[in-house]
């Protein structure tokens, strides 16, 4: 699958096979990926807590407010996101440029993650509601828990839902 195949089938799972695990193979090749993604300075300012069986459950009942995220409690596995310190050069640049390069990082992360989980022929949703003291207390975490990534086999009739974007038009501007 090539870059632009994997943008075209990834999709926010909301119905996993609760009965499906995830091999060990390709859950080991998602992390290593992961460790590739660029971050500001390379000082990757996250670590990812992979939690399976009863721990995933848990970290996704932290998921469900309001009535979200539901579906969650079906993936095998959640990917807790956690910020970490910035190192020395990136958390200069921070002080003086006044931009959040953790965020971004994080999301980038977040991108690599899911887009080689769809190319290991696996499904994801990032979730962004979330209980943080309830998550940081379940995976002994000292740190702020910004995203919660769920990863699994779809089921079946999981089919792959026309995407809704702006046009290129409207989305991007060419100057010069």
């Amino acid at each position: 699958m090539n870059f632009t195949e994997i943008a075209e089938n990834r999709q926010s799972c909301r119905n996993y096979n609760p009965d499906r695990a995830v091999e060990q193979d390709k859950l080991d090749t998602i992390l290593k990926t992961a460790r590739l993604a660029p971050s500001a300075c390379n000082g990757q300012p996250y670590q990812i807590t992979v939690c399976k069986g009863e721990i995933a459950k848990k970290v996704a009942m932290a998921t469900r407010g309001v009535g979200l995220n539901k579906f969650a409690i079906d993936a095998p596995i959640t990917m807790v996101i956690s910020e970490q310190p910035y190192i020395a050069s990136a958390a200069l640049g921070v002080k003086l440029k006044k931009n959040d390069y953790r965020s971004i990082d994080i999301g980038i992360l977040a991108a690599y993650i899911t887009a080689e989980a769809t190319a290991q022929g696996l499904s994801t949703c990032i979730l962004g509601w979330l209980d943080d003291a309830d998550i940081r207390n379940i995976c002994q975490l000292d740190t702020p828990v910004r995203l919660v990534i769920t990863l699994g086999y779809a089921k079946d009739d999981d089919k792959l839902r026309p995407k809704k974007r702006k046009d290129i038009d409207t989305l991007a501007k060419i100057i010069g």
